[in-house]
């Protein structure tokens, strides 16, 4: 099966897009996030569009470009952060190789990450509540299509890093 060498899935605000960009430098392959795709066909933020479409219409625009990503990139891939909610996004991801980056129950610093982030789609109120909410009913789904789960709680975006186990070399680069 050809694709990405490593896909990241989690909550918003664990790193996935920082995280993601070091592995890809270091094996010198293209780092590609699903929600910068979206943002960038669309031209407008995951926020606005949430406002204007709503979430179902959100998340059909976000299945297409997961399975376009899935299919058309070689590299380390970073999907948004509600992306594992549509069965077939979790069939796509079945055997691939998936690292789920994981925050604590806490998610003190996911939550000041959020807060430093604008245009993140996530309801009003207690930003502990609001991190808590999703990242735990979205925790299974997760789970199912992961192959390694790496907390990323107290962690550097390199300890994170080290952490993840090695993706295979790309083709024609000796490690």
């Amino acid at each position: 099966m050809s694709g990405p060498l490593v896909v990241l899935v989690g909550p918003t605000g664990v790193g996935r897009s920082t995280v993601g960009r070091l592995p890809a430098e270091r094996l010198g392959v293209s780092y590609r996030d699903t929600d910068d795709d979206i943002v960038a066909e669309r031209g407008r933020t995951i926020a606005e569009i949430f406002a204007d479409e709503g979430e179902a219409a959100f998340r059909a625009i976000e299945a297409r470009a997961v399975a376009r990503a899935l299919a058309g990139h070689d590299g380390v891939l970073a999907l948004g952060g509600g992306a594992v909610l549509d069965p077939r996004t979790r069939a796509l991801l079945s055997g691939r190789p998936v690292v789920f980056l994981d925050a604590d129950a806490d998610a003190g610093e996911a939550v000041r990450r959020i807060g430093r982030t604008p245009g993140r789609p996530l309801p009003a109120g207690d930003p502990h509540r609001r991190w808590r909410a999703p990242a735990g009913a979205r925790r299974p789904l997760r789970t199912e299509v992961a192959r390694a789960v790496v907390d990323t709680s107290g962690r550097s975006p390199v300890g994170v890093v080290e952490a993840v186990p090695a993706a295979p070399a790309p083709r024609g680069v000796r490690s």
